[in-house]
């Protein structure tokens, strides 16, 4: 029993000051400790002294400077020392490098105090020189790879980008260094992911870890709280339902599936569906697959009248036509600030290529009836590619829009109007003919500017689609009011061609 004692006594005894010392030194790698100002300050404390940290390039990190010459400090960083003692006005002063043997010091550590070291003073200056060299290591990593994930970040930006002007073939030439053959298909679904904009760092991270590198992975540069993801393989939309699933507050619109070309077109379903998903029990939807006007043309004389519309803009180079329809085909569904973030080009710039298109086009885009036109022809262009030259004359949008099923269809979605006792239906005749604008359609209409506002966001829950913010729904609900002669189409089919607008000046205003 005795012997049994005295090993208890052994094992479980008073530790001795330097052990205890250790331990604490330990505890500074811990997760909660792990940083060098603490370390330092815990060993000035320790020595009953003061202690200073400069980085390679001599600098102070840490603690109170002054402690070294220059020149020692020097000698100690290029090598020529590992070690230096020294007395200097009254104080011991100990200095180590920091740092693995034969290469350059990542820093210097000093510690000065009244007394003289002792040994285990000096073995806990070395110690915790050799603790600070693996806290400083492993900021350097973590920031290293806080640079690397800032370089793929932006990287996967700039592939959403080139994409978004249709430059499929530079996209794939930049994604394919990092995510090999991930666009090696020709297409594609894109999801747009909305939380708050404080938890989207932590989203975007969920969404990279759960759908690998089968999926383009971006933060929305429009909009904060915004994740969206390109995704050319099937299995992510249910990967992203069932992410979406376990937070709360948080919603998923998906598109239908386009070409990696259309992928602008695809960013708006996802845009327009997530709308609907915030009122989805289960948060998520995808694109309804409705019935739109285009679809009620025929198909022929809709292409031979676009190609017309669109045939100025042939004698542009290939690359400037593609960078003008891209960015007009942005600019039409979302707001030029908007636009600029997407694209990654400044405000200005967006504004002057529209306004480049409006000159070619020799169109208004402050009149929504002319947005919708313009909007319907690249669209048509985007699915069927550019049509061959048609004959002078030919196919107009007034032919265009006589097509019986049309007018049916016209008629039925602004009939649902009917059953509201006010005036919607003349509100919002009065707003688009007022280029969106409620200010100036109050003043037709003799009412308060709200009152307009009111009335068009009470009507889009009864159509079915979004009006205020602009963009697809927007136009169809304008080219229904053409359709059943509410409004007076525009006349773009007899302006001359490359000349200036109706108006004498361009005007690519839109909804701001």
């Amino acid at each position: 029993m005795a012997g049994r004692e005295d090993r208890d006594t052994v094992t479980h005894g008073p530790r001795s000051p330097s052990a205890a010392r250790a331990e604490e030194l330990l505890d500074q790698l811990r997760p909660g400790g792990r940083d060098v100002r603490k370390v330092v300050a815990w060993l000035a404390d320790a020595v009953h002294g003061t202690a200073c940290l400069l980085d390679g390039a001599g600098t102070p990190l840490a603690g109170e400077p002054g402690l070294l010459a220059d020149g020692l400090v020097t000698d100690l960083l290029a090598g020529r020392l590992a070690s230096a003692a020294l007395q200097d006005r009254g104080r011991h002063v100990h200095a180590v490098c920091v740092g693995r043997p034969h290469a350059p010091p990542a820093g210097v550590l000093a510690v000065a105090r009244a007394t003289p070291f002792d040994r285990p003073a000096a073995e806990l200056l070395s110690r915790t020189a050799a603790v600070i060299e693996l806290l400083l290591r492993a900021d350097a990593n973590a920031a290293a790879g806080r640079r690397l994930e800032q370089a793929a970040s932006a990287l996967r930006l700039a592939v959403l980008q080139l994409l978004m002007v249709e430059d499929t073939v530079s996209a794939r030439r930049v994604a394919a260094g990092l995510w090999p053959g991930l666009l090696d298909t020709d297409t594609a679904t894109v999801y747009v992911v909305e939380v708050h904009p404080d938890e989207r760092e932590r989203l975007t991270a969920e969404c990279l870890a759960a759908t690998g590198r089968q999926a383009l992975v971006v933060r929305c540069p429009a909009v904060d709280g915004h994740v969206i993801v390109v995704a050319p393989a099937e299995t992510v939309g249910r990967t992203l339902r069932s992410l979406v699933g376990t937070r709360p507050h948080t919603y998923l619109g998906g598109s239908t599936r386009h070409t990696l070309a259309r992928t602008a077109t695809a960013y708006g379903q996802a845009v327009s569906a997530l709308a609907l998903a915030r009122v989805r029990p289960d948060g998520t939807a995808v694109y309804a697959e409705r019935t739109h006007p285009e679809r009620l043309m025929d198909p022929g004389a809709l292409r031979a009248w676009s190609g017309r519309l669109l045939r100025p803009l042939d004698a542009l180079p290939h690359h400037t036509r593609a960078e003008l329809v891209a960015t007009t085909r942005l600019g039409l569904e979302f707001t030029a600030v908007s636009t600029a973030q997407i694209l990654g080009v400044s405000r200005n710039t967006v504004r002057a290529r529209m306004e480049r298109v409006e000159r070619f086009l020799s169109a208004d885009f402050s009149q929504l009836t002319v947005r919708a036109a313009v909007h319907l022809a690249l669209n048509t262009e985007a699915v069927h590619g550019p049509a061959p030259a048609p004959p002078d004359g030919g196919v107009r949008l007034a032919d265009l829009l006589a097509n019986a099923a049309l007018r049916t269809w016209a008629h039925e979605l602004l009939g649902r109007l009917a059953a509201d006792t006010r005036d919607v239906r003349g509100t919002l005749r009065a707003w688009i003919a007022a280029g969106g604008n409620a200010e100036r359609a109050a003043h037709r209409l003799g009412v308060h500017a709200q009152t307009v506002r009111e009335h068009v966001r009470g009507v889009e829950p009864v159509l079915e689609r979004r009006l205020l913010t602009g963009g697809s729904d927007l136009y169809e609900v304008v080219l229904a009011h053409l359709a059943t002669g509410d409004l007076e189409p525009p006349a773009l089919d007899g302006w001359p061609r490359g000349g200036p607008g109706p108006l004498g000046r361009p005007s690519a205003r839109g909804h701001e």
